[in-house]
């Protein structure tokens, strides 16, 4: 959510600003029309709630000819105050959905693009794997080494769902445990979160009211089924005014997540890589209202996921991704994408976000500032740590051997029992 005060006193440059997002500019001026409705109405219901009570009040002192006049004057100004109200609160909704509907402002140091074709690789870290031999998919990997039961549990549970097992399981876990390790060395406070969330915390995360197709929802309940530990984490501290010494805050979050890839019709129906139901381990920051504190934060995210994925010794590149390709709530967002030899290209595994104040804002997060005394608003930043499945799609594909087994990096090996290699042939 943005500062409907800074929008109107900076019209022209909000306007400029989001459209970078592919946000219309009559949009802005339908917020401002709106806001500036609204406004003029509460000023008129509050003469009215003022009138009605001086009447009110003087009916005790009006002699006995003068009552009616003022009761019945007071009875008309009540029911055009009641209807005023009505209006007004028919203006707040539409006023409140706008506002939930405005993007962040796009940093000016984004790329600028429609989609995804503009956004720009900083830099390759590796070369993509070679192979002497032909190799395999992570299906055919999967498969040779007994690694998973995809067929069975589609019967179970449907399409985009996964059992793994054996040494892969073993695998899974052993890197969420190497990437948490490494965040609690960074500072960050281990926490294991639900995955069920009220409706409130989707809106101040920003899936509603932009992604309502991606979420479970158990209609039973009211709850709704969580896609990253994100999404709770950015509520756990919601309506709370921080001291500015609690910052910043860093969580490593970790659950199960579940997505309806409903956008995803065709796109990676078999194997690991697009699936229901998924393990995340999340980093989330909460720092001062400084951008050039945040931008600080949202470097060192990034920087602890390239180290993941150095541990995890896979070939990798760093896109800073375009003003067109950004969610709702992005002021800047770097990605990180694997190479997976079997695709011949690089394949997403991290996502890193500042999101600014947006989301604070929605949350009504804030914090005391020690230098003034002000209460302000938080920033709030955002990465992956390390999700699964998806994850072990180009680490069993680029560590493969001729044999089918797979390779265990030096990191790696003491959340694996010391082993150098998984396989049937290890």
């Amino acid at each position: 959510m943005l500062d409907i005060k800074y929008i109107i006193d900076n019209q022209n440059q909000v306007k400029e600003s989001l459209a970078k997002k592919g946000f219309p500019s009559e949009n802005v001026d339908n917020l401002i029309s709106t806001y500036l409705e609204m406004n003029k109405l509460k000023t008129s219901s509050q003469a009215l709630a003022e009138e009605k009570n001086r009447l009110s009040n003087s009916i005790k002192s009006a002699s006995a000819e003068e009552r009616p006049a003022i009761i019945a004057k007071s009875r008309e100004l009540g029911d055009e105050l009641k209807k005023q109200q009505e209006e007004l609160g028919e203006i707040q909704a539409r006023f409140d959905e706008q506002m939930l509907r405005m993007p962040n402002y796009p940093s000016p140091d984004c790329p600028v693009g429609p989609d995804e074709s503009a956004n720009v690789v900083l830099r390759k870290v590796g070369e993509p794997t070679k192979f002497d031999f032909t190799p395999r998919d992570h299906i055919e990997l999967m498969e040779l080494n007994d690694w998973s039961e995809m067929e069975r549990i589609a019967k179970v549970s449907g399409s985009r769902t996964y059992a793994i097992k054996n040494d892969l399981a073993q695998l899974e876990l052993a890197i969420h445990m190497m990437v948490l390790d490494k965040l609690r060395s960074h500072g960050f406070t281990v926490i294991t979160v639900p995955s069920i969330s009220k409706e409130r915390p989707l809106y101040g995360q920003g899936y509603l009211p932009f992604s309502r197709d991606e979420i479970y929802y158990m209609p039973a309940d009211d709850l709704y089924l969580s896609g990253t530990a994100e999404l709770i984490l950015n509520s756990l501290r919601a309506d709370e005014i921080l001291s500015e010494n609690e910052l910043p805050i860093l969580y490593a979050g970790f659950s199960p997540c579940f997505r309806r890839e409903a956008g995803a019709a065709g796109k990676d129906t078999r194997g690991l890589v697009r699936v229901h139901q998924f393990m995340k381990t999340e980093q989330f920051v909460i720092c001062k209202n400084d951008v050039n504190e945040s931008d600080k934060w949202h470097k060192k995210l990034l920087a602890i996921s390239e180290e993941v994925l150095q541990d995890l010794e896979l070939p990798y590149q760093v896109l800073d991704i375009c003003t067109g390709d950004m969610g709702a709530p992005k002021y800047r967002q770097y990605d990180l994408e694997a190479w997976v030899p079997s695709q011949n290209c690089y394949r997403e595994t991290h996502s890193c976000s500042n999101i600014t104040d947006w989301q604070a804002r929605r949350t009504n997060l804030r914090y005391r500032d020690n230098a003034d005394g002000k209460v302000k608003y938080v920033h709030t930043l955002n990465n992956t740590g390390i999700a699964t499945p998806r994850a072990l799609v180009p680490f069993i594909e680029n560590h493969q051997n001729t044999d089918g087994t797979v390779n265990i990096p030096v990191k790696l090996r003491p959340y694996l029992g010391g082993k150098t290699k998984i396989g049937k042939n290890a």
